[in-house]
């Protein structure tokens, strides 16, 4: 059963929800986290002390989606493209684990600035 969790990014509050992966459980279970905002492009990006093992990695993934970035054990937060995308493919650094979806407006994640402090805790 998905986890309805709230992200705080800055000045910016997101709801979203994280699937039924192993990946998604394990961060769930670690909850909340807070962690500094880096940004690449439209996304925001953040260590975090889980450490997922690399399954079901996807090399393009969807508006508002949520990965796991293994090499950085990197949460990920999806809202626009990246360096790397394509006219019609939002394209992370490289293979990510989806890991569950932001819901509602993304329009004002993109205001958020490197270094802006991110909490994420179960709503």
């Amino acid at each position: 059963m998905p986890t309805a969790i709230r992200i705080t990014a800055g000045d910016v509050v997101i709801e979203a929800e994280l699937n039924d992966t192993s990946c998604a459980q394990m961060i769930s279970e670690a909850l909340p986290i807070e962690a500094s905002a880096g940004t690449w492009g439209e996304e925001i990006y953040f260590s975090i002390d889980v450490d997922c093992p690399a399954e079901d990695l996807q090399a393009v993934v969807e508006l508002g989606d949520l990965g796991y970035w293994p090499p950085g054990s990197a949460f990920c937060m999806f809202f626009g493209m990246t360096p790397m995308s394509t006219a019609e493919e939002i394209r992370p650094a490289s293979p990510v684990a989806v890991i569950g979806k932001m819901t509602g407006d993304l329009e004002p994640v993109k205001s958020v600035p490197s270094g802006a402090k991110v909490v994420i805790e179960q709503a």
